[in-house]
């Protein structure tokens, strides 16, 4: 009888890249041992399978030195199921990280041991330079253009690193993970708060005064954002890239430590998941210090850290200059539109437009529009009704990676009037509301030169770059090759007309050249 891992089959879905070999890392850190495959290991990295255990590792080590029998149990009972996971899902390379408590402990060697004969692979057990050097490679990974100091808070340690141009330095690690805290304080977060700051007092932060910007990243701090995010009913429940000015971060977790210490439920703790709930107050702790001592301006949260960065650091050079967010927008594209080419054609025909109103352009709205042009047919496979809600979803609330919130609303509403029109009024996603002024009326211009473009090439290559748009006397006008003359009908001209009313053009015509 085959074993399910040893069928012959592929098990693989058309809805996958084709030749994709998945890649997996194991993370064994002091709270949790998390599995994470992905897809392919490529600049953008798209989960395929992600599962974590709370095993808490790191609880007592303080105390002797050990992981505990009952903890290791627990851990070693989910990697087994981690290795078939990865047998069942055909992985190509597993790689087994292990971090603070284990390379920690004295009984460090027969745990590792254990580990490598269940996965079948060595384990790398990470210094805590290591640790903040693939924390830091994690933020590039996730936001190339970060330019700041990176702090990631597990259960059993603090990295800090800085970032500039891509390059991290300066990396340091503390003993402050946030169960090592809760055992060093006694279980009081205002004790927890003092010993962050006693340890922190020669740290990199102290250096060069004031800094723009704090990435903090680790499961605690996730929860930590998406506990603010709840209590200002911020619109996108989404960590990465999350920003929020560094006064609000400090003065809610001023609020957490104090109420905690009082023995009373902290602001959004319902919000938190039972296995965190108890380690946000000296998630808290460390992160209200941290800006303290850095005086920073802004906290950006990451969901990318030693994982991503451990991979990211694994591609050629030439691969990790690749962009993420256009990488990401190209497997959309290829796995959900009609032809990828016509994306290509759409981008043409928009930058003929663009040069010819002479509409400013800076390079990062320019990119900006390659990517909506990616993604601008993923939504043909829904009722009509629904594409725009659909290819919203598709996109604000996807794995992409290198692209902020604002720009995430951005697609959103080129997707809302590309499928719903111009006014889009039964289409309102909350997250619209994080676009600006200025921006959602560039939006609004390209989702409407796509409905110009769209009844000419349905969605397929070859026509667009067969036709010209350009402004004679002060008149929008939209040229055809005398072979297509039959496309200018009443539906072309009102799309047009349209337009020319977006991009505040009072005269507009059709052509035949």
């Amino acid at each position: 009888m085959n074993q399910y891992w040893g069928v012959d089959a592929d098990p693989t879905a058309q809805g996958r890249i084709k030749g994709a070999r998945p890649v997996a890392v194991l993370d064994i850190g002091s709270n949790s041992v998390r599995l994470v495959v992905y897809e392919r290991h490529a600049r953008a990295l798209t989960p395929l399978y992600n599962e974590k255990a709370a095993c808490a590792l790191g609880r007592g080590m303080a105390a002797n030195g050990r992981l505990a029998d009952a903890n290791v149990e627990r851990a070693l009972t989910a990697i087994k199921r981690y290795a078939l996971v990865t047998k069942l899902m055909r992985v190509g390379s597993v790689y087994v990280l292990a971090t603070s408590a284990v390379r920690d402990a004295a009984n460090r060697e027969e745990f590792v041991s254990a580990v490598e004969e269940i996965m079948g692979t060595p384990v790398t057990v990470l210094s805590g330079q290591d640790e903040a050097h693939f924390a830091a490679l994690g933020v590039v990974a996730g936001d190339p253009n970060f330019d700041g100091t990176v702090g990631d808070l597990g259960g059993g340690s603090l990295e800090l690193a800085k970032i500039s141009r891509g390059v991290d330095t300066e990396g340091e690690t503390f003993e402050l993970g946030v169960i090592r805290l809760q055992d060093d304080s006694d279980g009081s977060p205002v004790k927890a708060a003092s010993i962050v700051a006693e340890r922190l007092d020669k740290s990199l932060l102290r250096a060069n005064g004031a800094r723009p910007i704090f990435c903090a990243i680790g499961g605690t701090w996730r929860a930590l954002a998406k506990l603010h995010q709840n209590l200002g009913n911020y619109p996108l429940h989404m960590v990465q890239n999350y920003h929020v000015p560094a006064s609000e971060i400090r003065d809610l977790c001023a609020e957490i430590v104090k109420q905690s210490s009082k023995g009373k439920s902290y602001p959004g703790a319902d919000y938190t998941s039972s296995s965190r709930r108890d380690l946000v107050p000296y998630g808290a702790a460390v992160l209200g210090e941290i800006l303290r001592a850095g005086a920073f301006e802004q906290v950006s949260f990451s969901a990318l850290g030693v994982r991503e960065g451990y991979l990211y650091g694994h591609l050629k050079p030439r691969e990790q200059t690749v962009d993420p967010l256009l990488q990401g927008a190209e497997e959309m594209s290829v796995l959900r539109s009609r032809s990828p080419a016509h994306a290509h054609d759409l981008f043409e025909f928009t930058s003929k437009f663009f040069s010819a109103a002479e509409f400013g352009e800076t390079e990062a709205q320019r990119r900006m529009r390659r990517v909506a042009c990616l993604v601008a047919d993923i939504g043909w496979r829904a009722h009509p009704d629904y594409r725009a809600e659909q290819s919203i979803d598709a996109v604000a609330y996807s794995s992409l990676t290198g692209i902020d919130h604002q720009g995430r609303a951005f697609l959103s509403e080129i997707l809302a009037v590309r499928y719903a029109g111009i006014k889009h009024k039964n289409v309102q996603p909350a997250v619209l509301a994080l676009l600006s002024a200025e921006e959602q009326k560039r939006a609004k211009l390209i989702g409407a030169l796509y409905r110009v473009a769209y009844p000419m090439s349905a969605a397929m290559p070859g026509v667009l770059p067969r036709v010209d748009i350009r402004i004679e006397d002060k008149t929008l006008v939209l040229a055809l090759p005398t072979d297509l003359a039959f496309l200018a009908g009443d539906h072309l001209q009102g799309r047009l007309t349209q337009f020319a009313g977006v991009a505040g053009i009072d005269e507009c015509a059709i052509k035949i050249d």
